[in-house]
């Protein structure tokens, strides 16, 4: 079995998922008393959220990366960043360990065309449905993503942040990511990106009338996957 190494912390509440949804996924294939092989490193996310709030891209790869080559010293096989957003410095976490890094979008949009699907929303934080890094690399899987218009961008930001952050699950909440999705249904989605690990906690296949692609269980079941290869 080899040893996943968890970069989390941003924040912990989807850290804690990830941790439940891999010894989980371990524990179904192989029986027993089995859980996997991890090592996590949660970085502070109050200074990842500063740097966010001021734009400093460049010292969140910092922060990272440093926590990735942590990872690999503790004797990792491979890398998991535990959040959506922060993949927009994918690639300066690959570029600072020798070991493989396992990228959530790629691994998403296996799964979306396993599905079939070829045009999916995508809900997440403002960098993640705002920025080139994380639809274009979708698009490059022969995608086509849409995202809410500004107003309910700016609510769902929100949400994420001041609410589902802490732990906090509100039904007014859900009830308007539930408007936002069947908007963007009309507009010709088939499937929609929970492209934000909180999202999960608010959001259930219940609450929608389009299929989920869950990240973070596709970004987990990957790692499995690795784990027991």
């Amino acid at each position: 079995m080899k040893t996943i190494g968890l970069l989390g912390g941003m924040s912990w509440q989807s850290s804690a998922e990830y941790y439940r949804l891999i010894n989980q996924g371990v524990a179904a294939r192989l029986g027993g008393h089995n859980n996997a092989r991890t090592l996590m490193l949660t970085v502070n996310f109050h200074e990842i959220e500063a740097a966010m709030r001021e734009g400093d891209w460049e010292r969140i790869a910092v922060l990272v990366s440093q926590a990735a080559r942590q990872l690999e010293a503790g004797g990792a096989d491979f890398v998991l960043l535990c959040t959506n957003t922060i993949h927009k410095v994918a690639a300066a976490i690959e570029s600072a360990i020798s070991i493989p890094f396992v990228n959530l979008m790629d691994a998403t949009a296996a799964a979306i065309r396993k599905q079939g699907c070829r045009t999916v929303a995508l809900l997440g934080t403002r960098v993640t449905m705002e920025h080139e890094f994380y639809r274009g690399r979708l698009e490059s899987h022969g995608l086509r993503v849409l995202v809410p218009d500004e107003p309910f961008r700016a609510i769902l930001h929100g949400v994420i942040f001041e609410e589902l952050c802490h732990g906090e699950i509100r039904e007014d909440s859900r009830r308007d990511v539930q408007l936002m999705i069947d908007e963007l249904r009309h507009r010709g989605a088939e499937g929609v990106i929970l492209g934000c690990t909180e999202l999960t906690l608010l959001i259930q296949p219940e609450h929608s009338p389009l299929p989920l692609f869950d990240t973070t269980r596709i970004h987990c079941d990957a790692a499995v996957d690795l784990c027991l290869a």
